[in-house]
């Protein structure tokens, strides 16, 4: 059997890093949109939308940037798993 896919099939090689990336892209895109709906919304508010306005322009430049150390924060996890397989590994040899 394939080493790779014998090393997917027992867990010891992990694909939740690349659903990451996809999450962080897909968060991303998410604040962008939601900054931009929430600046159109105060923008064309009657009784005034500066707030509004000012907290959709922080979710578009902030919001990427938490997203992105969530991922980083899950993905160290997984970094750490494959650096002790790589310790073990080595100490087996």
């Amino acid at each position: 059997m394939n080493n790779k896919l014998s090393d997917f099939l027992s867990f010891r090689r992990m694909i939740t890093p690349l659903i990451i990336q996809i999450l962080f892209w897909a968060g991303v895109i998410i604040n962008v949109i939601a900054g931009l709906i929430i600046i159109i919304s105060g923008a064309t508010s009657r009784y005034g939308g500066g707030g509004e306005v000012l907290i959709g322009l922080l979710i578009i430049v902030i919001g990427p940037f938490a997203v992105r150390i969530w991922c980083e924060l899950l993905i160290l996890f997984f970094r750490m798993n494959e650096t002790l397989s790589e310790i073990r590994n080595n100490t087996l040899k």
